[in-house]
């Protein structure tokens, strides 16, 4: 198997997870943050959402430059929209992960502002970073909702939510 076919099956096997710890996100509590420096539950799960479509933006462009693409997240309103924006960025990734790819995955990707150049990678490797990205993510968003006490679904075998003790 190819770079790219292993790209694939890891995107779909997260995807999974990925879905299940989403569906979990309740709207009233878009806002709560554990503490001040951490993201909101809001902005934590729309980034995992996103997080996908990253492996369009290594695989069809050279750099992100923030100076001329300021970040600015999707406004999402509630659990449905989040899961049709994962959807959205879902299909958007597996869509570039083709056997016509593989060739540029040792190019250099470059993250940037205007002149402050944060990191040079190959893009294979930034596709790696975003697949890890997935999964930490989703992690810190377990804790999120153990604190707010909603059951989490197992993400590598089953959760103490759904063990029987």
């Amino acid at each position: 198997m190819n770079r790219i076919g292993m790209f694939l099956k890891e995107l779909n096997e997260a995807a999974a997870t990925t879905r299940k710890m989403l569906e979990r996100v309740p709207t009233d509590k878009f806002d709560w943050q554990p503490h001040p420096k951490s993201m909101t539950v809001k902005r934590l799960a729309t980034h995992i959402a996103e997080l996908p479509s990253w492996i369009t933006m290594a695989l069809t462009t050279d750099e992100l430059d923030f100076a001329n693409n300021p970040y600015q997240p999707e406004d999402i309103k509630n659990t449905e929209e989040l899961l049709a924006y994962f959807e959205k960025s879902l299909a958007d990734g597996r869509s570039h992960l083709t056997d016509q790819y593989e060739e540029v995955l040792d190019k250099g990707w470059t993250l940037r502002n205007g002149e402050q150049v944060y990191s040079v990678e190959p893009k294979a490797d930034v596709i790696r970073m975003s697949l890890n990205q997935v999964v930490h993510h989703r992690a810190q968003l377990g804790v999120y909702l153990r604190l707010l006490n909603i059951p989490i679904p197992g993400s590598f075998g089953p959760s103490a939510d759904e063990m029987d003790f």
